[in-house]
Formats: C-alpha cells, sequence, structure tokens
C-alpha cells in the first residue's frame, strides 16, 4: 500500500511539472545571414540547445522561474540575457551575434607597415568596410569618405569640382593615399586618384589620422588613407552595382574573377560613371556641377607560391574627361575666350605589386610605376602636365625576442613636367623646359617592442635625400597600454616633412584671372605632431555594445607654404609662412550596436587650424571648428527591409573673397547633407536599394548673391561695366557640393 501511495504521488508530481512549464524557441542569425551551431543555455540548469543548419532553436518543459539565457559560439560576443517564465509560456526570442574579429581584429597594415591586428597595433587605425560606405552608395572613394569623422571631401573649384581631402582641417597635400600599401597616388593625381577605383574591388578602407612620414615619407604629415583591394580567393565569383539618380547620374560597378591556371586567381573591376545632364539650378549661367564621363578598369593577379609566399600584381587605368561652364559652351570653344568653360582630360595607368624573396628570412619587395597626363583648359589658361613616378621597396620582418623589426630602403624617382613655370629656368628673357626630376632615396627602421602583456613601444625613424632639399630626418614614437581588453591607451608623436609643387595640389594657381606671385624660393614643410587615444568597449549583458573612440590630436607646422588671396584681390602670393601654423582638437567616435538589429555610428571632431603670420594669428580659410556625422542603421526582419539614415554637419569657415567690396558672406552658415535609403535583400544574390540625397536640398548658394564672382565675364573684358562690387571672375568661392535633393535608386549582384 505505501509503495501504490508514493508511485501516485510521483505521477501526480510529473503532471504538475509538466502543467508548471514552457517553451522557448527562436532564431539565432549573425549580421546578413542565419547563424548555425550556436549553443543555448539556461545558466545553472541541465536546458541547453544548439542552432539547427538555418539558426533555429527549441528548449521544452522549462519550469516557471526566472533564467539567465546564454548564446555563445566560437568568434562572437556572448549575450546574455535575463528571462521570466510563466505557466505554460511559449516564448519567440531571437538573437543577434557580433564578430568579435568586425570588431576588435581588424587587420590593419597602414599603422605599421605589417600585418597586424587592430587590437594589438601600437597605432590606432579606422577601419571601414564597404558594407558602411553602402549607407549612402557614391560612384567613388572620394564622395563616400564623406561620412567618416574628422575626414572632409573638399571642392577646390566651383566649376569644374575637383577637390581633395581634408583629414582633421588639413588639406589634401597633407593627406598621402595609398593602394594595398603602395603611395601609388601622387601630388597631380591626388585631385584625380580616389575617382574610379572600382568600389566592388574593395576589401577595406583604412585611415591612419596623425604622422606617418616615419615610414611612409613626404606627403604623410596629416595622416594616410590606404586602400586595400580584395584578395581574389576572397572576392564572389561576380558582383555588380548599379544606380542613377533624378539628376541622370548613372554609375556601374563591376567585378568578377578567374582563374588563369591553377595557380594563378584573376579579379578585374571596371567602373563607369556617366553625368550628362546640365543643371544651372542657381541661374548664373554655368553649370551648377561639373559634367563627367570616367571609365576605370582594375585587374589583380595572384599566384599560388610555394610556403604561401606573396606574389601579387595589380594594373589600373583610368579614363576622364570633365567640363563645367557656360551652359553655352561645348568643344569648339575649348581654350578659346569667347564663351567659358574649364575641360579636363586625364590619362592615368599605374602598376603595383608585392613580391616575397624565396629565403628564410621575410624579405618583400613593393613595386609601383605610375603615368599621369593631364590636358586641361581653364578658360584660355593651358595647363598641360606628366608625371611619372617609380617607386621600389625592401623590407625585412624579424622578430628577435620581445621585439619586433622592420627594416627597410626605399627609391622613388619623379619626373614632373608642364607648361607653367614650376618647370621653367629661371631666365625670364628666355625661360627653357625644364623638367623637375627628383630622386628621392630613403632608409627606415622600427622596433615594435613588447615591454609586458600590457605595453607596446614603437620606436621608428627615417632618413631621406632629396635632390633638391638635402637631408631629411623623420622620426616617430609610439605606445599603447591594454588596460583590459576593453580599454586601451595609445599615444603617437612624430616628425614629418612636405615638398610643396603649387601647380598640381593648389587649383587655384590655374584658375580664374589672378596672377600667380610666389614671393621666394619655397622651403620645404616642416611638422611635429602629436595623438593620444583611448578606446573603450562596453558590452552589456543583453548583447548590446557600446564603443568609444576619443582622440586629442596636435601638430605644429613650421615653413607652412600658404595662399594669401586677401593682400591683392587680383593676386594669389605664395610663400612660406613668417611664422607657424598650428592644427589641434578633439575627436569622439560612438559605435553602438543593438541586438535587435539597431546600429548607430556618431562621431563628432572639435578642431582649431590657425595661422600666426608677424605675429597675427588668424582661422584658416576653408576649415570649420567642428564637424559630426552619423549612420542609423535598422533591419525589418520580416519585410527583408534595411533602413539607413546618413548626414554631417560643418560648422562655419572662412571663404576666401576679394576684398571688402566683395558681397559674398566671409564666413559660410552651419550646414549639412543628410540622405536616407531603403534596401530590400529578399530575393537571392540581389538587393534592391533606393532613397533620397540631401534631403535638406542645402546648397552653398544660400543667402548668397552669387557663388562665381562675374561670371557674366569670365574673360575680363567688361570689369568697367556693370561692376559695382569691382570684382574679377574668381571661381574659387566654394565650399560644398552645389547639387540639391535628388532621388536615387539602383541594383547590387552578388554572386559568390
Amino acid at each position: 500500500m505505501k509503495n501504490i501511495f508514493s508511485l501516485a504521488i510521483f505521477l501526480i508530481c510529473i503532471q504538475f511539472a509538466k502543467a508548471q512549464s514552457a517553451t522557448i524557441t527562436g532564431k539565432v542569425s549573425a549580421p546578413n545571414n542565419a547563424f548555425d551551431f550556436a549553443s543555448i543555455a539556461l545558466q545553472g540548469t541541465t536546458f541547453a540547445v544548439i542552432t539547427d543548419s538555418l539558426g533555429n532553436y527549441n528548449l521544452k518543459n522549462i519550469p516557471v522561474g526566472t533564467y539567465k539565457i546564454n548564446i555563445s559560439s566560437v568568434g562572437y560576443r556572448t549575450i546574455e540575457k535575463k528571462i521570466s517564465i510563466k505557466d505554460k509560456d511559449s516564448l519567440i526570442i531571437n538573437f543577434q551575434l557580433l564578430s568579435l574579429a568586425n570588431q576588435l581584429n581588424d587587420v590593419v597594415v597602414s599603422g605599421t607597415m605589417k600585418e597586424v591586428s587592430r587590437l594589438e597595433s601600437p597605432v590606432p587605425v579606422e577601419v571601414f568596410t564597404p558594407l558602411f560606405f553602402r549607407k549612402n552608395p557614391t560612384p567613388n572613394i572620394y564622395e563616400a569618405l564623406q561620412n567618416v569623422n574628422g575626414v572632409r571631401p573638399q571642392l577646390n573649384c566651383a566649376v569644374c569640382n575637383t577637390g581633395d581631402i581634408h583629414i582633421n582641417g588639413l588639406e589634401g597635400p597633407y593627406t598621402m593615399v595609398l593602394i594595398d600599401g603602395m603611395p601609388i597616388v601622387s601630388s597631380l593625381s591626388t585631385v584625380y586618384g580616389l575617382s574610379g577605383i572600382p568600389n566592388a574591388l574593395v576589401e577595406r578602407i583604412e585611415i591612419v589620422k596623425g604622422p606617418a612620414s616615419s615610414l611612409y615619407g613626404s606627403e604623410a604629415v596629416g595622416g594616410l588613407i590606404n586602400i586595400i583591394t580584395k584578395k581574389p580567393s576572397n572576392a564572389p565569383l561576380f558582383s555588380a552595382d548599379l544606380f542613377g539618380t533624378s539628376w541622370q547620374e548613372y554609375n556601374a560597378d563591376i567585378g568578377f574573377k578567374t582563374n588563369a591556371g591553377k595557380k594563378i586567381s584573376v579579379l578585374t573591376g571596371i567602373n563607369y560613371f556617366n553625368f550628362n545632364n546640365r543643371v544651372d539650378n542657381n541661374r548664373d549661367n554655368f553649370t551648377d556641377v561639373t559634367l563627367q564621363n570616367r571609365v576605370s578598369v582594375f585587374q589583380k593577379w595572384n599566384f599560388n607560391r610555394t610556403k604561401n609566399r606573396l606574389f601579387s600584381i595589380a594594373t589600373r587605368y583610368m579614363y576622364e574627361d570633365r567640363w563645367g561652364g557656360d551652359m553655352r559652351w561645348n568643344r569648339s570653344f575649348r581654350g578659346g575666350n569667347q564663351i567659358y568653360g574649364e575641360s579636363i582630360y586625364t590619362n592615368r595607368w599605374e602598376v603595383l605589386g608585392n613580391y616575397q624573396l624565396p629565403t628564410i628570412q621575410k624579405l618583400m619587395l613593393s613595386f609601383s610605376y605610375n603615368n599621369h597626363k593631364q590636358d586641361s583648359r581653364y578658360g584660355t589658361v593651358i595647363y598641360n602636365a606628366q608625371q611619372n613616378i617609380a617607386f621600389g621597396q625592401l623590407t625585412w620582418d624579424k622578430k628577435i625576442g620581445s621585439n619586433d623589426l622592420l627594416l627597410g630602403t626605399a627609391l622613388r624617382y619623379t619626373f614632373y613636367d608642364d607648361n607653367t613655370p614650376a618647370t621653367a629656368t629661371p631666365n625670364i628673357l628666355n625661360p627653357l623646359n625644364n623638367p623637375q626630376k627628383t630622386i628621392l632615396p630613403g632608409v627606415f627602421v622600427q622596433d615594435e617592442i613588447t615591454l609586458n602583456k600590457k605595453q607596446k613601444l614603437l620606436l621608428g625613424f627615417r632618413y631621406d635625400y632629396n635632390t633638391y632639399h638635402g637631408n631629411i630626418f623623420t622620426p616617430r614614437l609610439a605606445y599603447k597600454y591594454t588596460i583590459n581588453d576593453k580599454n586601451i591607451l595609445r599615444l603617437n608623436a612624430g616628425t614629418g616633412f612636405r615638398v610643396v609643387n603649387l601647380f598640381t595640389e593648389d587649383h587655384a594657381a590655374l584658375t580664374g584671372a589672378r596672377v600667380v606671385e610666389i614671393k621666394n624660393t619655397l622651403n620645404p614643410e616642416k611638422s611635429y605632431n602629436a595623438n593620444l587615444n583611448y578606446i573603450k568597449k562596453i558590452y552589456a549583458p543583453n548583447g548590446n555594445f557600446l564603443g568609444l573612440d576619443a582622440s586629442a590630436f596636435y601638430t605644429y607646422f613650421n615653413n607652412r607654404i600658404v595662399g594669401d588671396f586677401e593682400t591683392n584681390p587680383n593676386k594669389i602670393i605664395y610663400d612660406n609662412l613668417n611664422g607657424y601654423a598650428i592644427s589641434k582638437g578633439l575627436s569622439l567616435n560612438a559605435d553602438i550596436a543593438f541586438y535587435n538589429g539597431l546600429k548607430i555610428i556618431v562621431g563628432g571632431t572639435l578642431m582649431e587650424n590657425t595661422l600666426t603670420q608677424n605675429g597675427l594669428t588668424q582661422q584658416q580659410i576653408l576649415t570649420e571648428n567642428f564637424t559630426g556625422t552619423w549612420a542609423v542603421s535598422y533591419k525589418i526582419k520580416k519585410l527583408n527591409l534595411g533602413l539607413d539614415y546618413t548626414g554631417n554637419i560643418y560648422s562655419p569657415m572662412r571663404l576666401p573673397l576679394l576684398g571688402n567690396t566683395d558681397p559674398r558672406k566671409p564666413f559660410s552658415p552651419w550646414w549639412s547633407i543628410q540622405n536616407i535609403q531603403l534596401t530590400y535583400d529578399g530575393f537571392k544574390n540581389i538587393q534592391i536599394y533606393g532613397g533620397v540625397k540631401n534631403l535638406l536640398n542645402w546648397t552653398p548658394n544660400r543667402g548668397n548673391p552669387f557663388i562665381i564672382a562675374r561670371s557674366n565675364d569670365p574673360f575680363d573684358q567688361n570689369l568697367q561695366i556693370d561692376n559695382p562690387y569691382g570684382l574679377t571672375f574668381d571661381t574659387n568661392y566654394v565650399y560644398a557640393p552645389n547639387q540639391g535633393i535628388r532621388a536615387f535608386g539602383g541594383v547590387r549582384v552578388n554572386i559568390k
């Protein structure tokens, strides 16, 4: 009888437990795909399952209570979430895992010229993938950088729309642009080099803000931008990105890979951009946006060698035809004085490669060659130029105990010829053509010392000999202190130098009616740089993530070369600054990811760029004191619909006027460019996207009587007629894109 009673009690308990139980089902995913073989467990219990191939999981017969559910997988951030189970609950909980590789361990080559993880690098490097730039699709990398904090594409001409890249307020010539770690984009082509690189081939873009001259030499004063192209093994079989806008801009970006035998893989990218629609919304009878026709072809060959030694060769060809000016202009007026137009033909080809020598020691030979020809007409001003640059570099990478050594030698040969006084003999009565031929050999050494598990010290030194300027020394120091895996402190300091060629770097020297005057022989610029960086990462138990990246920077210039637009409104006077220049500021980036799919990237930079001449300090022209950027993204999974809201904002900057009588505003207002995009990815291998650019319809002509001075008299033939302000023709008053609101739409195809 006692046994029967015990059995009855046991059966009743089982039935009671079944009545007091619940289930939890859901799906685990990583960005853009389901996640299989993730572990889901209730802490402190035996309830645990593994997701299936579609990322689904099912926990059954869970007793009533409060638990912590744990979701984990190797290489991804573990999620912990507190849940309460009630009687007969049937909960559906979905999770998205965030990759540790994407957050911490991006491969970086820019900062120290060797492949190290972003987490371990003593030099702070910002890494951006194509996914970031797709939030606001653009036809070239130049425009894509507008959403990177502290980086601003700056237009330098209101007619031909050429520009450069400012980093922390320093102009484009202070920024070095690399492709796969090679300084392929030189001074003449910095304006055009970022256009025409096929976006389909870009693996990531690395940005270093601050000194890098000790490794890369001249031009790496303000920072560098390294465009890393894809390895054929990692690239899709075929990809295409086609889009157009309501302004009749059309862009095609196509990439594909093939095999040329068992040991050779080939990656090809083609970019074509066309804008042939004359728009004059501000009614000055000049094109608001330059018309362009551009084609670029890039091909990269990878060779499989024994012991995985590297050997790759890449080539690129770009042709661009752009013009802006009087709405009546056509090619028959090119270079004439009847109807004004600025017409630029650019032909450029380049080859670059990396070859690891078949030696026991790790010796890497890097080489590149580029040929850039430019045929330009700025009204009646003719600018024909050719630049050839050959570059070779040999590095030895060796670890000895706690020392990670990098030794290298480099040689750069530059040939530059044009039809300006820059390449003429100083004989005024009988000037002869005298092309510049610069040989720049250099050696550098870098030692990354591991002091202990938390501290690293990097010491670097470079010596260059310039044909015209002699010996140049650029030391460097970097220190990294890893407080823990969530807090990292970095300090970088060094010097830089830059040799200036006005006619390749400053568009103002060629356009408009001003006369260029060079007062003295220009000496190389020198700089002293320091950068303090702090990274903080916060992982919430519910899977949310917050990353903070804060920096303080300071650069002091000697021999700074500036153009004086104000002493004489009819001249641009160039000279080394009789004083000094300072660039300093604070920068903060925040990366916020919520487990529900909402992602926010926001950044701001507060800076001051001043020139001190003869004891008088003033703000640098065309440099803001504050810049901010943001990107807000959210995925509605049930609808396969993604939403991206991106934008930037800039504080007032001092603008180049033609004197006290110029009625245009001396300072720009606060201005902002904002964009919104919807993306549908419910089809296999296909994305459809569309949206609106420049939602606020902002253009720089707001509140100004005109942007281009004397557009009715571009050849200054009637200065005494209808000229109440006493101005001459001028195209240099520009600070923002003169392109208003427009719709866009496109399609992406990706076949793996």
